[in-house]
């Protein structure tokens, strides 16, 4: 039976051939575009993940509170001072482990030099995380302080080969590390907090960094994580730091909590300490995204399958006639659903394997589908099956309840008027979901130009960063003439951080006339040398910027405008200030400049001036001459007295380009599965309109020879299905607004949604539809009427 049903179902696709190419066409597109959509949501929902104890793993978090009692700011950060007291004092802990966050660092083996992402940690990191081991082991791996543990791809750059055990790696060009180790790639959804190239003990790092070997409270420059006992309960282990913490240190006011770890990248968003979401709500609409576009296909799908259910309906009445039951019509109308589903599958899967390649490179990271895994298989059958299901259900079931007598007599019309209804439902939910994306792809587009085009508070063009490392930390002043007299530049500056940062808070501070008794407002800090704010084309309000002409400058400071007002200082220069039980006197009074995120308004700010201490350097290129003439001098120059690193050049338009990343990712995929609905959608509507079409060849011909023209005949076919696609604006248009108002007020910055999105989306959607109806329907008015009336 099951073979005969096969037989008779690729007998019919053939027979039908437009219809089933479009159904296959539609059904291919919609699976690939859900299947894409699916492994980007899979890529983001494993992240952190693993690791057989990834479930059990916690990270500390610290609350800062803010003037109205609430949490401000929560941060994935700790103090060295934390990690040995929670270790001692919670049973649950199993293992704990202090790290640094990750930064670049020089490490090479002769000529063969490489920035490569480093990281410091203690030796049960190893115990945290499930690394596979290719040379070496965990058991021996961080118990020298002067080993380096490397991964296969940083090991096949060093050394071609991971065969590297014992061999020596030269950091930073100051010490000699021998490699204990060798492990496999971290996968490529693993957090920047631990995605390193290399590992080195955390008994090094108490060696080249003073501040790790202190034990103190203060500094929140590290990241805290541990492995909890599996039956722990996490809300008394919770409470059990606040408690312990407060025991041991009367001036903790900053509250710190545990969160698991895998969930910090999906759910990182936090209000007063507690997670309220955050990139989650991105892999919802996606999942959304892609179910949609598939259920339009699999409406097609059963759209096609109702229009042809004249031509059908003769064929289930005989079968009925000669004793065929309902069970074996909707078994072979569902078999005719999987043969096409299969079919699309097929061709789904050929479209993914070739567009994954510029998806990933569109999004900027490595995707890929594992054959080879139940799991994948799994899935990928599952949505077929349950395509094959959805889109053959009701085609079966309508299908199969025809009455015989009826369906030989030809008269179907009792139930024509559901399924036609039903028929107009399903269009207009297509063209709904599908103006929905039209808007949402326009305001998405509007939000990124606004905040892209916010005023910075900086002049980004021609201005370049480096790291100031090895030899330029004390050659800068020679750097800096040479740079000055070879013309390549106009002006130079070294700061602890890049310009655009977020990772340099503080709450420290104090100032004359403060009212509280401590400062609750959270301060960034940055130390910099001469021309702060010259080189970068920052605004000075009043006073002045840091200069060799006044010796007292040791001790000065420049604040921003938000600082000032915060302090509730109206002419703060010559104010003193108070930071880390430092003096210092106020110079400089500059506005505001975006440091990190473009979406909201910066913390106050505070430069204090540094000869030393600083990590970057920042040109700006001289304009009368050609960007490549100002770059290769530039680069000469730093490798002449610099030679031990490679030269790292980042252009600060691009650095702040990248702050839109998310936002981008977000654009792209509306546009791009934005666009496969449309398209999917008028497949649809042209096979709807060529069937119809069909049917109404002779009432065509009658018509024709009575004298209808081809304009009134177009009119005919084509009315009906465009009233469908102005019902669906109507419905599609205060869903999206709706919609799109509450994700632009996710934005302390953001644009409205202006009236002419509305207009532009319908009359884009309508265009679309009346070229794919109009098509079909001026080849129809056009056909000879004799062909038409002589048929039968």
């Amino acid at each position: 039976m099951f073979k005969l049903n096969i037989k008779i179902a690729l007998r019919n696709l053939w027979k039908n051939k437009t219809s089933s190419f479009i159904n296959v066409i539609g059904l291919a597109i919609g699976l690939a575009a859900c299947l894409m959509l699916l492994v980007y949501v899979s890529y983001e929902w494993n992240f952190d993940k693993h690791g057989k104890n990834s479930a059990n793993l916690y990270t500390v978090m610290t609350n800062i509170p803010g003037d109205d009692g609430k949490i401000f700011k929560t941060f994935e950060g700790s103090t060295t001072a934390l990690g040995p007291l929670l270790k001692a004092e919670i049973p649950e802990i199993k293992h704990l482990a202090r790290m640094n966050y990750l930064k670049k660092g020089l490490i090479a083996v002769g000529e063969n030099s490489f920035k490569k992402l480093g990281k410091f940690a203690e030796p049960e990191i190893l115990k945290l995380f499930d690394y596979e081991f290719i040379e070496g082991n965990a058991a021996t791996a961080m118990q020298n302080p002067k080993s380096i543990i490397i991964t296969k791809s940083t090991a096949d750059a060093l050394f071609g080969s991971t065969n590297v055990l014992n061999r020596v790696v030269r950091y930073q060009d100051m010490e000699d590390l021998t490699v204990s180790a060798v492990i496999k790639d971290l996968p490529d959804n693993t957090s920047a907090t631990l995605k390193f190239d290399y590992l080195m003990p955390w008994a090094f790092y108490e060696m080249v960094d003073a501040d790790a070997k202190s034990l103190n409270w203060g500094n929140f420059s590290y990241v805290t994580m541990f492995l909890l006992d599996s039956q722990a309960d996490i809300v008394k282990v919770s409470e059990k730091v606040d408690k312990v913490v407060k025991t041991h240190l009367n001036q903790a006011t900053q509250p710190y909590s545990i969160y698991q770890f895998n969930k910090l990248h999906l759910y990182g968003k936090f209000e007063n300490g507690v997670s309220v979401g955050g990139d989650i709500e991105q892999i919802y609409l996606f999942v959304g995204l892609a179910f949609g576009i598939l259920m339009i296909a699999c409406i097609n799908f059963m759209n096609m399958a109702t229009a042809k259910s004249e031509k059908r309906a003769k064929e289930v009445g005989i079968k009925k006639t000669i004793g065929a039951n309902r069970i074996s019509l909707i078994t072979q109308f569902l078999t005719e659903s999987m043969v096409l589903t299969l079919a699309a599958v097929v061709l789904a899967i050929a479209m993914l394997e070739i567009f994954l390649p510029t998806f990933n490179q569109l999004l900027g990271i490595k995707m890929d589908i594992f054959y080879f895994s139940a799991s994948s298989w799994a899935g990928i059958l599952g949505i077929v099956l349950a395509t094959g299901l959805i889109a053959g259900s009701y085609p079966a079931f309508y299908l199969s309840s025809f009455s015989p007598i009826q369906t030989l007599r030809k008269k179907i019309q009792g139930k024509g008027y559901f399924s036609i209804s039903l028929r107009q439902v399903l269009v207009v939910g297509q063209f709904c979901f599908a103006i929905l994306l039209i808007i949402s792809t326009l305001v998405i587009y509007r939000q990124l130009q606004y905040v892209k085009n916010r005023p910075l508070g900086v002049n980004i063009n021609a201005l370049i960063e480096i790291p100031q490392e090895g030899a330029l930390k004390d050659r800068y002043e020679l750097y800096k003439e040479k740079l000055l007299r070879s013309g390549a530049i106009t002006s130079i500056n070294n700061t602890s951080t890049k310009l655009s940062h977020h990772n340099s808070n503080f709450l420290d501070i104090r100032w004359d006339g403060m009212t509280q008794e401590r400062n609750l407002t959270i301060f960034n800090q940055v130390r910099a040398g001469y021309d702060f704010t010259k080189t970068n084309g920052i605004k000075l309000i009043s006073g002045r910027d840091f200069s060799k002409q006044f010796a007292s400058d040791t001790s000065a400071i420049l604040i921003s405008a938000s600082a000032a007002k915060v302090m509730n200082l109206k002419n703060p220069i010559g104010e003193t200030i108070t930071i880390h039980e430092e003096k210092y006197n106020v110079v400089g009074l500059f506005d505001d400049y975006v440091w990190d995120t473009p979406y909201k308004s910066n913390s106050p700010m505070v430069v204090m001036f540094a000869d030393k201490y600083t990590s970057f350097i920042t040109m700006r290129l001289n304009t009368a001459n050609s960007i490549q003439q100002n770059i290769e001098a530039v680069s000469k120059i730093t490798k002449e007295l610099n030679p031990a690193y490679p030269v790292e050049i980042s252009f600060v338009d691009d650095v702040y380009a990248e702050l839109l990343q998310k936002e981008k990712t977000l654009g792209i995929l509306s546009n791009l599965f934005g666009g496969l609905a449309i398209f999917v959608s008028c497949l649809g509507l042209f096979g709807l309109v060529a069937y119809s079409a069909e049917q109404r060849t002779k009432e065509f011909g009658v018509r024709k020879v009575l004298g209808a023209s081809v304009a009134n005949l177009m009119q005919l076919l084509s009315v009906s299905f465009i009233k469908m696609i102005v019902v669906a604006i109507v419905i599609a248009t205060p869903l999206s607004y709706y919609a799109m108002g509450k994700w632009l007020a996710k934005f302390e910055y953001h644009t409205e949604i202006s009236w002419w999105i509305i207009p532009v989306a319908g009359f884009a959607t309508l265009t679309m539809a009346l070229i794919t109806v109009s098509f079909q329907a001026y080849k129809s008015a056009k056909a000879n009427p004799v062909d038409a009336l002589k048929y039968e």
